[in-house]
C-alpha cells in the first residue's frame, strides 16, 4: 500500500489550478474582446467625421475612423475627364454612420484572423504593414465573419457597400480625387507613367507600399486611391437611399485603383468589377464596423 501525504496532494492540486488559470488568462487576453464598450461604437449625431478610435486585435492596435450619416453626389459629372459610362451622377443618402478601418487590411491583420498569407508581395525585416492581396471576395467576407466573432457583442464587421466606400473616400470632396484633380504617383501608389490631370509623368513602383505611405483624406482614411483595389459588398445598382446593391449579380465591385493602375482608374468615381472568386495581386479590401 502506498502512503500519500495529504499536504503534498493539496500543494500539487493548488499548483495545477494556478497553472490552468494562467493558461486560461493567456488565451482570453489573446482572443478576448479587448475593446471599447459598445456605447463607444454606437451611432452618434454629435460625433465629428474622422473621429478616430482604436481596437486591439491580437497584439496589435488598429484605427477606425467615424463616417457619419449624410448625403452626397455619387459618380462623376459629364465634364470629368476620362469618366466611365457607368459613373452616372446621382444623389445618395446614407441614413446611418459607420466606422471604417483607416487603412486597407494589412497582411498582419489578415494573418491574425485567417492564419493565412496569400499575398504576392511579402513583408521583410525592412518592409512592414503591406496590404494583403490575392484575396477573393468570398475570403474577404469570411474574414469579416471571423472578425465579428472577436468584437464586442452588437458590433459587426463587413465590407462597405459601394456607396459607403465612395462616400468615405470623397470625405466631402467633389474633385476626381479626395486631394484634388491630378495624380501622377506623387500622392498615391499608382502607375505614374500614365498621369491624370497633368502632363508630368511620375513614379511607377511596380508593387504595393506599406499602408500610410501617403497622406490621409479629410476623414483620416489612407490609400483610398491606389495601392490595392478594394472589394465592396455589392455591384452596380443605383439606389439612392442606403444602396445595398444586387444580391444575384455575377460580379462584385472593386474601388480605388491599385499600384498597377493608370491614375484615371484611381479616381473616387471609378468602378471596377471581378467575379467574386478572383484573386489578384492588385486586389485587397478594408472593413467597416457598425452596431446592430
Amino acid at each position: 500500500m502506498v502512503n500519500v501525504n495529504p499536504k503534498r496532494c493539496v500543494f500539487f492540486i493548488s499548483a495545477f489550478v494556478s497553472v490552468a488559470a494562467s493558461i486560461f488568462c493567456v488565451v482570453t487576453s489573446t482572443f478576448g474582446q479587448d475593446a471599447l464598450p459598445l456605447s463607444k461604437w454606437s451611432e452618434s449625431s454629435s460625433r465629428k467625421a474622422g473621429t478616430r478610435q482604436t481596437l486591439k486585435i491580437g497584439n496589435s492596435t488598429y484605427g477606425f475612423c467615424w463616417i457619419p450619416a449624410g448625403e452626397f453626389d455619387m459618380g462623376s459629372s459629364e465634364s470629368e475627364i476620362s469618366r466611365g459610362d457607368d459613373e452616372t451622377l446621382h444623389h445618395v443618402k446614407l441614413t446611418k454612420g459607420f466606422w471604417m478601418l483607416e487603412t486597407e487590411v494589412t497582411q498582419a491583420l489578415y494573418w491574425e484572423i485567417m492564419e493565412s498569407a496569400p499575398s504576392r508581395f511579402k513583408e521583410t525585416k525592412d518592409i512592414h504593414d503591406l496590404p494583403v492581396e490575392r484575396v477573393s471576395w468570398f475570403e474577404a467576407m469570411k474574414f469579416c465573419e471571423k472578425l465579428t466573432e472577436r468584437l464586442p457583442d452588437g458590433v459587426k464587421a463587413s465590407l462597405p457597400t459601394e456607396a459607403q466606400w465612395e462616400y468615405a473616400c470623397r470625405a466631402g470632396t467633389k474633385t476626381p480625387f479626395s486631394f484634388g484633380s491630378d495624380l501622377n504617383g506623387n500622392r498615391a501608389n499608382c502607375d505614374g507613367n500614365s498621369p491624370y490631370g497633368t502632363f508630368k509623368a511620375g513614379k511607377y513602383l511596380g508593387r504595393t507600399t506599406p499602408v500610410k505611405s501617403y497622406g490621409a483624406n479629410p476623414w483620416g482614411l489612407y490609400d483610398t486611391h491606389g495601392n490595392v483595389s478594394e472589394w465592396c459588398l455589392d455591384y452596380h445598382v443605383w439606389a439612392v437611399v442606403d444602396p445595398q446593391g444586387s444580391d444575384d449579380g455575377s460580379y462584385r465591385v472593386c474601388r480605388g485603383g491599385s499600384w498597377f493602375s493608370c491614375a484615371r482608374y484611381c479616381r473616387s468615381a471609378f468602378r471596377l468589377k471581378f467575379v467574386p472568386s478572383y484573386r489578384g495581386d492588385l486586389l485587397g479590401f478594408r472593413v467597416i464596423l457598425s452596431c446592430d
